[in-house]
């Protein structure tokens, strides 16, 4: 059975400086240590403020250092997303140098660093150890990647970043293809924030898809080609083509979407004794809801 795992952990290991060195302090001036003594005692020399320890580096782990210096590529400055099963590639490339315990756990760490998991919420694709694009990311790890990257950086920010996470959301449902209630299904997201985060996508992209809609509609209605249309509106006819292209594949999809939906329920009303839905299979290892799509 092959071995699916989680991909690698926060290597940023940036030292923090430590603090500067506070001033000595200054002696009081005779007026203010007379004061001080009037009012009932004498001036007492302020503590010096205890200068912070130098953070050392967060060490880094070692097979980590090694597939970094094997394959920067992929380990280095800019993170990719990982193939699927790229475990047992690296286990095969190198017997001699990896213990499966060990890669595990390196991998793992990898696979929920901010780095990594900001590269998979950007919808870039899974790449092979050479560093060649492969295969995309499943919509649901999209979806985690991005939800957890927000709320790492929510917390330490001093603002609301809902909208720049809402904007991530709208690219991916975009980009899955799928509907609302595909995509939903696909996440399986029940907690409150990512409820009404993409309840907010969703509304944006309908009001989008509407806008489409009408252009299509106004398009068709006028009779004129897409130049002589987008030059009666002063609009870009380029964007005019694509806005209209969206619109038709939009139509086409959802016209796919319920075709399919009907025929499902004439499939279920001709065999009312089969089962709804076929249970799904996952390998022994592989968690039933990942956090990250294990390489």
């Amino acid at each position: 059975m092959n071995e699916t795992l989680p991909t690698p952990a926060e290597t940023e290991t940036a030292s923090v400086p430590a603090e500067a060195a506070t001033a000595p302090e200054r002696q009081k001036r005779p007026n203010q240590q007379n004061q001080q003594n009037r009012q009932g005692g004498r001036g007492r020399p302020q503590a010096r403020p205890q200068q912070s320890p130098a953070r050392s580096p967060r060490p880094v782990h070692p097979v980590l250092q090694q597939l970094f210096d094997l394959y920067p590529a992929m380990f280095g400055a800019q993170f990719l997303p990982l193939k699927l099963g790229v475990f047992q590639d690296l286990l095969a490339l190198h017997p001699e140098l990896f213990k499966r315990d060990e890669l595990k756990v390196a991998l793992g760490l990898h696979a929920r660093s901010t780095r990594y998991l900001e590269s998979v919420a950007s919808g870039l694709q899974r790449h092979d150890l050479s560093g060649q694009p492969v295969e995309p990311v499943a919509p649901e790890h999209v979806h985690h990647a991005i939800m957890e990257v927000f709320r790492r950086r929510q917390a330490r920010a001093n603002q609301d970043l809902r909208p720049y996470a809402r904007a991530q959301l709208i690219e991916a449902i975009e980009a899955s293809g799928l509907s609302r209630e595909a995509y939903l299904l696909c996440v399986r997201q029940q907690d409150e924030l990512s409820t009404a985060l993409l309840d907010d996508a969703f509304a944006e992209l309908a009001e989008h898809a509407a806008k489409r809609d009408a252009l299509l509609r106004m398009f068709e209605a006028s009779g004129k080609t897409v130049a002589e249309f987008a030059d009666m509106y002063g609009m870009d006819p380029d964007e005019v083509a694509q806005t209209l292209e969206r619109a038709r594949h939009a139509q086409a999809a959802a016209a796919l979407a319920t075709a399919a939906a009907a025929q499902a329920l004439l499939d279920a009303a001709s065999n009312p004794e089969a089962e709804s839905a076929a249970p799904i299979e996952t390998a022994d290892d592989t968690p039933a809801a990942p956090a990250v799509e294990a390489p």
